[in-house]
């Protein structure tokens, strides 16, 4: 059966492949076989003449086998290259994609080609999972409530007590209330996010004795920001832990001073020491009153513990003004900048606090008053004032003329001086009993520092003064389309993010922020001191130079004489003194 095929065959002759159209019609024109099978070609279309020999278009560029076999070893080995970004080839993943094609057979293969790609690229990523225990992943939502989880949480016990106490009295500000006033002008957080601070403060008045509680606001960070809560104490609480710490501070100078007897003892014969005397190192404001009126907890997010800032010193006020640092969301995180800050970012936080605290919390006019007794007392026209009392017959006005004249605005919280205090203190007064100790020193001391007086309680805010053309704040309904029930919204152009709203008798103000003050000019850091002068130059600390070889001779010369005369010196001493013995 074979046979006959093979005899025709030469077993020594090589057969050369051949194309589906040459099989199709053997002994006819090619080109009108390929006519038949695929349709006629123009000779202006691509595939015209690619069955001919000599068409292809390699033949006229690598007519050499082992050149052809090297171009595609070359375009292989192009196509195996990795991705720099996902680790995978553009040889294996065509490879993929022709298996998943030629396995599914899809109908329209061509107009799919993009998503099936997609289907290869994301089965690569995919997570691959036990048979036996999938391994689900935590989503970041999950993560989330898990954290807050323990604010929808009410404590064992109680049950209708715990409900009669809540609904009574309590120090707890209605925080959905005062977001949704701020709402109608576009500012504040989301309602999850408000309702989630809400709880956090309800969570830290049952764990802290607080008197008085207020959401002061939200200030960003660069890896987390910090939820601030204001709060006052009831008296006596805060009074006791700064005693104890007072006591702490005197014992640990009073054996400082023993130390520094025994070294004093022990070194006797010691250096000279600098006549340089510091600057006087200016106190911080007592707890409640000032700067530190207030107390104040942060947290990263509702949910996570709330962590109390410690006391602002003037020294921080006064560096805090001079630099502009980003917060990190991190209170133990250094604070590198010149002049260098005297603390971390707990301190520069709390410094920031008050600053902003003292230049954009404002009330309406009449709202608050001074009290009655203090009225005759104090001087000045209430500059030295710090305390206040709500006013029973406050009258409140309309939003027309809250918004038209910043006059129907005051401030409710005391000025800081540049001292970095409130209240001015004068470093170089002293006592009674060190006056008389210390006359001699008085009169090296410097001539008395000028009072810092600052602007009163309750001043309006029409007397802030503008940056440069822009005024300080700004006042608008919240509403035009509306007015009957539009709030007066004010804000802050000096601290941008500092607002308040007026509705009737209520009010608020809040901060969402940087944390920074405004400043029309780009932050320029201060320069460092100047160069120390050099030691006045003088005979007594001159260097002398090296003599020359003729002067070290001379100096020489004159020292053996000077030798040998004190030598006939002393022979001369030694006769005379032989003569006496023998007159003796």
């Amino acid at each position: 059966m074979y046979q006959s095929d093979a005899a025709r065959l030469d077993p020594y002759q090589t057969q050369e492949p051949q194309s589906a159209y040459q099989t199709y019609a053997v002994g006819r024109d090619p080109y009108q076989a390929y006519e038949r099978a695929h349709g006629p070609y123009q000779s202006r279309e691509p595939g015209y003449g690619l069955h001919q020999p000599g068409h292809s278009p390699y033949d006229d560029q690598i007519p050499d086998p082992k050149s052809r076999m090297l171009a595609i070893q070359n375009a292989k080995a192009y196509l195996l290259k990795s991705s720099t970004t996902s680790g995978l080839n553009l040889y294996d993943h065509l490879a993929n994609m022709l298996t998943k094609i030629l396995d599914e057979q899809p109908t329209n293969a061509v107009d799919i080609i993009e998503n099936i790609s997609k289907d290869v690229k994301w089965a690569q990523f995919q997570k691959k999972m036990d048979t036996l225990r999938d391994e689900h992943e935590i989503l970041p939502t999950f993560e989330a409530a898990e954290k807050r989880k323990a604010l929808f949480l009410k404590a064992n016990g109680g049950g209708d007590e715990e409900l009669e106490e809540e609904i009574g009295e309590t120090p707890l500000p209605n925080v959905m209330e005062t977001a949704f006033y701020f709402e109608q002008a576009g500012i504040g957080l989301s309602k999850d996010e408000s309702y989630h601070i809400f709880l956090a403060l309800k969570k830290l008045i049952s764990v802290q004795p607080i008197q008085t509680c207020r959401f002061w606001g939200k200030i960003l960070g660069l890896e987390m920001n910090y939820i601030i809560a204001e709060v006052q104490y009831h008296e006596g609480e805060e009074e006791e832990e700064t005693e104890d710490e007072e006591v702490i501070e005197e014992g640990g100078k009073k054996r400082g001073e023993v130390e520094d007897k025994d070294e004093e003892k022990e070194k006797e014969d010691e250096p000279p020491k600098s006549t340089y005397k510091p600057p006087p190192v200016i106190p911080k404001e007592e707890n409640g009153t000032g700067a530190n009126k207030y107390v104040y907890f942060v947290c990263n997010e509702p949910g996570k513990p709330w962590v109390k800032l410690p006391p602002v010193m003037p020294a921080q006020i006064v560096c805090a003004r001079k630099i502009k640092k980003f917060f990190t969301g991190r209170l133990d995180a250094p604070v590198v900048s010149f002049p260098p800050f005297p603390g971390n970012e707990a301190n520069y936080l709390r410094a920031q606090i008050a600053r902003i605290s003292a230049g954009t919390h404002i009330s309406p006019i009449g709202f608050y008053q001074f009290a009655e007794e203090e009225g005759d007392e104090e001087e000045e026209g209430g500059a030295g004032r710090d305390t206040y009392e709500e006013n029973p017959d406050f009258q409140p006005l309309s939003v027309v003329e809250m918004v038209d004249s910043l006059t129907t605005w005051v401030h409710h919280v005391q000025n800081i001086l540049k001292q970095g205090r409130c209240v001015w203190l004068n470093p170089f007064q002293k006592s009674e009993e060190e006056e008389e100790d210390e006359e001699e020193e008085k009169a090296e001391e410097p001539d008395e520092l000028q009072q810092e007086i600052g602007p009163p309680l309750l001043t309006p805010l029409s007397e802030d003064e503008g940056i440069q053309n822009i005024p300080a704040w700004t006042a608008q309904p919240s509403t035009n389309l509306i007015p009957q029930y539009a709030v007066a919204i004010l804000q802050s152009n000096r601290w941008p993010g500092a607002y308040a709203f007026a509705s009737g008798k209520k009010f608020d103000n809040i901060y969402f922020g940087w944390g920074h003050k405004y400043s029309p000019e780009n932050h320029t850091p201060a320069l460092p001191p100047p160069v120390q002068a050099e030691y006045p130059s003088g005979p007594e600390i001159t260097e002398t130079r090296d003599p020359t070889l003729e002067e070290e001779l001379a100096f020489k010369a004159a020292k053996e004489e000077a030798l040998a005369a004190a030598e006939e010196d002393d022979d001369e001493e030694d006769v005379e003194d032989d003569e006496e013995e023998d007159d003796d």
